[in-house]
This record gives structure tokens, sequence and C-alpha cells, in this order.
């Protein structure tokens, strides 16, 4: 299974606007990804291309969350979300 942790930038976390590109950017990638907050057991982690899934999540400015896939070649695929995460999508 790929990890890979990555820090919410957005200053409203992950709900509206910034939860909309990511779920976007999720279900365009070519392997499932989910997404659960750092410390939460796999089991529980949501679907990542789901708005529903992340506006549940509660993710907030700050929050570690955890990125998964069991698909091969998801390394790059949680990089590039990662990335994603990591920028204050709520200044551009």
């Amino acid at each position: 299974m790929a990890e890979r942790k990555a820090t919410v930038a957005s200053r409203v976390g992950l709900h509206a606007r910034p939860a909309s590109i990511f779920a976007e950017a999720a279900a365009a990638q070519p392997v499932e990804v989910t997404i659960a907050k750092e410390g939460e057991p796999a089991e529980e982690a949501m679907d990542a291309s789901s708005m529903l899934s992340l506006m549940s999540l509660g993710a907030s400015h700050g929050d570690v969350v955890v990125l998964r896939s069991d698909d091969e070649g998801a390394d790059t695929a949680l990089e590039e979300l990662a990335k994603i995460l990591e920028t204050d999508l709520d200044a551009t």
C-alpha cells in the first residue's frame, strides 16, 4: 500500500472550493485514492474523489491527512494530490 502524508494548507481547510478542486484531481487519477486524518485507522479512510467525503472529513487548516492507494503506480498520484493539499487554494 502506498501512503503519503500532507498538511492541509488552505485557510478554510477542505471545504467548498478546496474540496472541489481536490476531489476533481483525485477523480482524474488512474488509481483509487483514500483520505483520512492522521491517526485514524486505514479502514475508516474515505474516497478522496468524493466531495461529500471530503466535506465530512472535517480537515482544517494545518491538519495532517493521509492519502493511500493499493493500486500499482500510486506513488506519483499520491505525490500530485499531496501537492494540491499543501497549496493554499484560497489564495489562487
